[in-house]
């Protein structure tokens, strides 16, 4: 055994921890950011309104919950080809399956959790808003038929969600990659804007 190993050993355990360090204050901002925008949007915002942006954040976790999967299932030979003929989100697509155990980390425990916490909370503000409206003989039915439906609909759609993931996780990836290098692109776009004008 070689002397730099338990100097590398220590090296990939501080990194593991900063990691787990920075992960968990990123998800304390996050989630406390998204959770105060979503309540103040839900208390001015009509019942139609509330069940949209419920539907939404629903949607969020499962979307990212797919790329999470994809992540972990798809292989990275196919878009080193797409790599070599300069198709947009190809390295981007290298860089996450690269980087598969964060990106994973970050997807399904980190945004889904985020997901799941503000669209309890979120139902919790659209059944104080029935109740308002509504007058019940149980109102704890209310809180109990909006939790279940939120259950029903993130447990649903992530079951299906990754049913898509795994069958097409070469399509999902380099889509995401595709998206980062979108946004990557935004800043050059307004500098061109800015160079024309």
């Amino acid at each position: 055994m070689s002397k730099s190993d338990p100097s590398s050993a220590k090296k990939e355990r501080n990194k593991a921890i900063r990691w787990v360090v920075t992960i968990f204050f990123v998800t304390i901002v996050i989630s406390a950011l998204i959770s105060f925008v979503s309540n103040e949007i839900m208390a001015v915002s009509t019942m139609a309104v509330a069940f949209v942006i419920l539907l939404f954040i629903v949607l969020i976790g499962i979307i990212f919950d797919i790329v999470g999967v994809a992540v972990t299932s798809a292989d990275e030979k196919p878009f080193h080809s797409m790599a070599a003929r300069k198709v947009p989100g190809a390295h981007e697509a290298i860089r996450l399956l690269r980087n598969a155990e964060r990106v994973g980390s970050i997807c399904n425990d980190v945004i889904g959790d985020i997901c799941g916490v503000v669209s309890g909370s979120a139902s919790a503000a659209i059944a104080a808003q029935i109740l308002q409206k509504f007058s019940f003989s149980w109102p704890a039915a209310v809180s109990l038929m909006m939790s279940a439906l939120v259950a029903g609909l993130t447990v649903g759609g992530k079951a299906i969600g990754k049913r898509l993931a795994i069958n097409s996780c070469t399509k999902v990836v380099h889509t995401a990659g595709r998206v980062i290098w979108g946004i990557k692109r935004i800043p050059y776009l307004f500098k061109k804007e800015k160079t024309n004008s």
